[in-house]
């Protein structure tokens, strides 16, 4: 069976919880593709080219193969059906990941009933982990050593933080 399942977001930065669920989506489906949203209306640190790095450096970084990463900027469903994937990953970590990520797949069944998200959790140490509570910590000056990839790290320390008197 060739499925192919895409695992898409803004990844700003990728953490150490989302390469929880690199390495599960990988493991149980063979490969993977890491879709990157190229344009949110979410405000972003890092540009789309320098997610896409890190995502890449960090995959490099975690020891994890078998997986593609590309830019998209589309609708999930529209850019799923034009390389025919029928299956997306999400990750969730509690009761409002689940509650947003519900609506959404209500919202994408209408839009396109042929494709189908499956929901996976990392590890329980990474569950209080997201790119938000990240770049707080990279702006205090916080270790990030446990959270994130080093090159991840070493970006969030080139952007400066407030302790480094860095712009944010």
């Amino acid at each position: 069976m060739n499925l192919m399942v895409v695992y898409p977001g803004t990844f700003d930065p990728i953490t150490n919880g989302h390469i929880d669920v690199i390495a599960n989506a990988a493991r149980i489906f063979g490969s993977l593709r890491i879709a990157v949203v190229q344009n949110s209306p979410k405000r972003l640190l890092f540009s789309a080219e320098e997610r896409l790095d890190l995502v890449r450096r960090s995959l490099d970084e975690a020891g994890i193969a078998r997986v593609e990463v590309e830019l998209f900027d589309s609708l999930l469903v529209d850019y799923m059906k034009r390389i025919g994937a029928a299956v997306f990953v999400r990750g969730l970590r509690a009761n409002s990941d689940f509650e947003y990520e519900f609506q959404m797949q209500l919202m994408n069944r209408r839009l396109a009933p042929g494709i189908s998200g499956i929901y996976l959790m990392p590890a329980e140490h990474n569950m209080y982990l997201s790119s938000t509570i990240v770049k707080e910590i990279a702006y205090y000056g916080g270790d990030l050593s446990n959270i994130v990839q080093p090159c991840v790290v070493e970006a969030l320390m080139r952007r400066g933080s407030r302790q480094t008197g860095g712009d944010r």
